[in-house]
């Protein structure tokens, strides 16, 4: 029903109006008179792929409020809790560039079905875990599966629609889907949890694989790249390893701090390895990133954007979540519910933002959404102790989501214009692990100082200040990087 109505509602003029986000040598877009209907096996192609990127989605979250419930049962101690978001989180992020690029050269549906039967299975095997080391085995095998499907999927997707209303569309409705799995999920565990138990958290994950696993085969046209080059494995070695250590030490810091042995060693692992994996591109005669692609503004400032619209929503998110439930006293079910007024407006916001980039542009869509974000993150620093504050904290992040959610459809538009078929699972691995790396670093890097001090209402205030004043640098300086001529690379 939602996909049904996002398609069927968005049907003004769309047209880009912004020559600053298309790359040097990219003809303008013609104005169209309306916006070309899809056809009916287009909404189930674009059902299937959403529906896997919901799906992807939803695992962020919905296991979040059973936590204590799963420690409690499968003998986990509260320290070790948080293995159980890292263990998902490490895979899916450090393997992303590899698997988007695997999926150009040998063929992105092949990859994106195996991702997704991998998924049903490690889902299948949490379900039933029989203690940590089974679970988070799961877990990890869930986080290799989601590497797979998110890059894939978008590579799928935007060489589907064509560049233009159709594509800007398309991207709406992922978009919309991605903010509204993390929502649902927050408010689904809760009351899974309390009623089915935690175990039906991961059960419903495997549904989900179920459901889309046969209907994917026979919709989604197989695509590769045509020259076949060979792996650049030196360069996957390093990205890989480097992904993993930096999102290793920041998932281990949100728990420990900066100052222990393991942390100060994988991050400095991460830096290096990160740097050789640079070294690498520059001489490999087929690298797994193209540098000249990284040198085009459109996906240099595109990424940068998406990088700190996620990171910074995500510290939002998280610090709230402790403030509503620590501060206020709210339930785990009753803080679901005040982030469940935020899913209704993504959803709104989903289905305009297309819109919205059609009339102005990419760029000056992603830069007033950086700052709308920024500016209602601002208000957020008015909560307090009263009771009032649930209504101020409810109605700004739902406010600061929209803008969020027109943030993340015009990154994602910004960075794969103009690129070529045979690129687009580079430029959209690159638009996901932006994403993943984004919604994995924040709160580490942030989340820490609300955490750390003797007063969580002061903390979560210092965390709303700095992640305004990223926003709105951030919103400037896309703005500047993006209006440079096009002739000035």
């Amino acid at each position: 029903m939602l996909l049904h109505m996002a398609i069927d509602t968005s049907t003004a003029p769309s047209t880009e109006a912004a020559p600053a986000t298309r790359p040097s040598g990219t003809a303008a877009r013609a104005p169209q008179p309306h916006t070309p209907r899809l056809s009916p096996r287009d909404k189930l192609v674009l059902f299937v792929l959403c529906a896997a990127q919901f799906m992807v989605a939803l695992d962020f979250s919905v296991l979040n409020v059973a936590l204590p419930v799963l420690g409690a049962d499968l003998g986990m101690s509260t320290s070790a809790l948080q293995w159980a978001v890292t263990a998902f989180a490490l895979p899916s992020g450090g393997f992303l560039l590899l698997f988007g690029r695997t999926g150009d050269l040998f063929g992105r549906r092949r990859l994106f079905l195996a991702g997704l039967a991998l998924f049903g299975a490690a889902s299948l095997l949490a379900t039933f875990a029989w203690d940590p080391a089974s679970f988070l085995a799961g877990r990890a095998l869930q986080g290799v599966g989601a590497a797979a499907i998110v890059p894939t999927g978008m590579s799928l997707l935007t060489t589907t629609f064509p560049e233009g209303p159709q594509r800007d569309r398309a991207l709406g409705i992922s978009g919309t889907l991605l903010s509204l799995g993390f929502t649902v999920g927050m408010v689904l565990g809760g009351v899974l949890t309390d009623t089915l138990g935690w175990r039906s958290t991961m059960g419903l994950l495997t549904l989900f694989a179920l459901i889309v696993l046969p209907l994917a085969p026979g919709l989604l046209p197989e695509s590769r790249t045509p020259d076949r080059p060979r792996l650049d494995v030196p360069g996957a070695v390093t990205v890989t390893g480097g992904l993993l250590s930096l999102i290793y030490a920041l998932s281990t810091a949100a728990e420990r701090g900066f100052g222990g042995t393991d942390v100060i060693v994988t991050l400095a692992a991460g830096v290096l390895l990160l740097a050789a994996f640079g070294y690498v591109e520059s001489r490999t005669a087929s690298p797994l990133v193209s540098l000249p692609m990284l040198r085009r503004r459109t996906v240099a400032w595109g990424n940068l954007g998406g990088l700190v619209t996620f990171s910074m929503m995500s510290t939002v998110v998280f610090v709230l979540t402790l403030y509503l439930q620590e501060v206020l006293d709210l339930s785990a079910f009753e803080t679901g519910l005040v982030f469940g007024v935020q899913g209704i407006l993504s959803v709104v916001a989903g289905v305009y933002a297309p819109k919205v980039i059609g009339r102005v542009g990419a760029r000056r869509t992603l830069v007033g959404s950086l700052l709308g974000q920024g500016l209602f993150v601002a208000a957020l620093l008015g909560i307090g102790e009263g009771g009032w504050s649930v209504y101020l904290a409810a109605a700004a992040v739902s406010v600061a989501s929209m803008f969020h959610l027109g943030a993340i459809v015009s990154y994602g538009v910004t960075v794969t214009s103009g690129v070529p078929d045979e690129e687009q699972g580079l430029a959209t691995g690159l638009v996901t692990s932006t994403q993943q790396v984004g919604i994995t670093i924040g709160i580490p890097l942030l989340g820490v100082l609300a955490t750390t001090g003797p007063d969580l209402l002061a903390g979560t205030r210092t965390v709303l200040l700095i992640d305004t004043a990223v926003l709105l640098a951030t919103a400037a300086l896309v703005f500047l990087g993006l209006r440079r001529p096009a002739g000035r690379g």
